[in-house]
């Protein structure tokens, strides 16, 4: 519907004798072939308050931003159901003020034309406009040209360093579509500087190329080839020619692993919502990074012994540095170290010759079980050769069996029940909550009532 509220604007326009364009990326989209939901019109030849004024029609209208106004109009149709919702802007322009991306004046000019307009786009891939009413392309810097070639392109060279954002949406465009970065625009993003960037818009093109391509990898390998490793993510650094034993990873060293693994990790794990897909992803890219670290030469074997624990301390200051949190109310900072230290723990267990229900328990407490088997099968299945995955599986359904796959068992004992046996408030509650719990996860105590006559037993002696 937000199609046919394009149009029906954009005859309005018409009307008042202006005219109005789909721009961006729903342009660049549908030409791949790609539905997307989110339009942009660009309104030419008619003035900000006569554009407010006139969008009134089609529903309600609210002004975002600050120096320069974008208008979302919301139509409605019966009740409150939407109809379509879509952005409306003049043709603006930009010039340098300071940096960072805050530090630009802009400025609507309606009297622009569609290729000074199209001029402060990034890449030729997102300049090109599309006319709604009479459906013809406007393609003044040959983005469709480019399209065809699978080329990343800047528009205008010496502008295009002014957002130094540019350089990672680079990055998040090569790896989504994966097209290949023209070498003038390529060594242009090898000079800008990136140390104005906040951490929120660092974040926002990672996640969008961990999320949304196919293979990361292909990001992964520009953002070192750029220099964005070494300056936004300096962590990752060291696992470049950090050696692994061949017979185990006869892909080569850490680095060329960790993108095998997220591109698997991807692959693998498309049925996550957001913030656990997100999970994973980190998880994969973090997870080796204590190798480097602890990789020495043992009896003619290459060795990373305790590579899982080294790597909590890096991973903490990535995700300081993105300033990963809680996403969509998911601790995804915890469980993203959980995976890093506990990563080997599904083939380990596996391995040993008899594991109680109680280490599944305890290893609940401290990562999703069911994330840890998808990252431990995303690093086993991320490198070449063939390699026996099943360890996995016996994990998962072994941690479901016991119903702890997302979370531990809920304690059992309460200090209700011991408030109730007579004892006041203070430590000796706690202390005979956690051993109590301790033997409900060893299966020891496996009901109410069972809790509660060991905690009369401890009581007693």
């Amino acid at each position: 519907m937000s199609l046919d509220l394009a149009w029906a604007i954009a005859a309005a326009v018409r009307e008042a004798g202006g005219r109005a364009l789909i721009v961006g990326g729903w342009v660049r989209d549908r030409l791949c072939g790609h539905p997307s939901k989110d339009i942009d019109l660009e309104v030419f030849g008619v003035g900000e308050d006569r554009l407010a004024a006139l969008l009134q029609r089609f529903g309600r209208v609210e002004a975002v931003g600050q120096s320069f106004p974008v208008y979302k109009v919301i139509a409605k149709g019966d009740g409150e159901r939407k109809q379509g919702e879509i952005d409306v802007a003049l043709p603006r322009r930009e010039s340098k003020t300071g940096r960072g991306h805050k530090g630009f004046q802009v400025t609507g000019d309606p009297a622009m034309s569609i290729a000074e307009a199209a001029r402060r786009r990034d890449f030729t891939i997102n300049a090109v406009s599309w006319d709604p009413l009479t459906e013809a392309y406007e393609d003044p810097f040959g983005g469709r040209a480019d399209l065809d070639r699978r080329l990343l392109r800047a528009v205008d060279l010496t502008t295009f360093g002014d957002d130094s954002l540019r350089v990672l949406r680079a990055i998040q465009f090569a790896a989504r579509f994966e097209f290949t970065l023209e070498e003038e625009t390529a060594a242009l993003c090898r000079r800008i500087p990136l140390d104005d960037l906040p951490a929120e818009r660092v974040w926002g093109e990672l996640e969008k190329l961990l999320l949304a391509a196919e293979r990361p990898s292909i990001g992964l390998a520009l953002a070192l080839d750029l220099g964005v490793v070494d300056a936004l993510l300096p962590e990752l650094r060291p696992l470049v020619g950090c050696e692994q034993e061949p017979d185990w990873h006869p892909e080569g060293d850490v680095w060329t692993h960790t993108l095998m693994v997220a591109d698997t990790a991807r692959r693998l794990n498309a049925d996550l919502d957001r913030p656990r897909l997100i999970a994973i992803m980190l998880g994969a890219l973090c997870h080796d990074l204590g190798k480097p670290a602890t990789t020495e030469l043992i009896d003619d074997r290459i060795r990373s012994l305790n590579h899982e624990e080294a790597g909590v301390a890096p991973t903490i200051g990535l995700l300081d540095r993105l300033n990963i949190h809680t996403i969509d109310g998911f601790d995804v900072r915890a469980q993203v170290v959980g995976l890093v230290a506990h990563h080997l723990k599904p083939g380990m267990l596996h391995k040993a010759p008899q594991v109680g229900d109680g280490a599944f328990r305890r290893l609940a407490q401290k990562v999703d079980l069911e994330l840890l088997a998808r990252l431990a099968r995303a690093d086993c299945l991320g490198r070449t050769g063939h390699f026996d995955c099943s360890a996995m599986d016996w994990f998962l359904d072994r941690a479901r069996a016991l119903g702890v796959e997302h979370r531990p068992p809920e304690p059992l004992l309460l200090g209700r029940h011991l408030l109730a046996l007579g004892l006041s408030p203070g430590p000796q509650i706690g202390a005979i909550l956690k051993q109590i719990y301790e033997e409900q996860l060893d299966g020891q105590v496996t009901s109410v009532e069972e809790a509660i006559e060991e905690a009369k037993r401890l009581l007693a002696r």
